[in-house]
């Protein structure tokens, strides 16, 4: 990522940070996407602790899908894993932190599949 993406990421982290908040009862769901790899998480603010998390690499392949637009299955395949966790410890509701990403691809696969989990 040039130095001038970076930074207008880091801008718009900010101002959705700004409006956003995760507390015990409704944690932030955080994503974090790369160019290979997904991670995340769901995370309690006002503790400042991660509560539980997920990244890609330890999906199996089997649960991935294809090879043909396999990174947004696996997206769709972490949203649903992470509801399953979240749901395992009495969470049903959170706040989507996209983490300055577009609301596209992955990004939107991801909470797609949170939501098809039950969040």
């Amino acid at each position: 990522m040039k130095a001038p993406q970076r930074i207008k990421r880091t801008r718009r982290q900010k101002r959705i940070r700004a409006r956003i908040q995760g507390t015990a009862a409704r944690p932030r769901l955080s994503v974090f996407r790369s160019n290979k790899h997904l991670f995340v998480q769901l995370i309690d603010d006002e503790a400042g602790k991660t509560l539980c998390a997920v990244l890609d690499g330890k999906l199996s392949e089997a649960k991935a899908g294809e090879k043909v637009g396999r990174k947004v299955r696996v997206a769709h395949t972490l949203g649903v894993l992470i509801a399953e966790k979240a749901k395992a410890k009495g969470i049903t509701r959170v706040v989507f932190d996209r983490g300055g990403y577009a609301y596209h691809g992955r990004v939107a696969a991801v909470a797609d599949g949170a939501r098809e989990g039950g969040l």
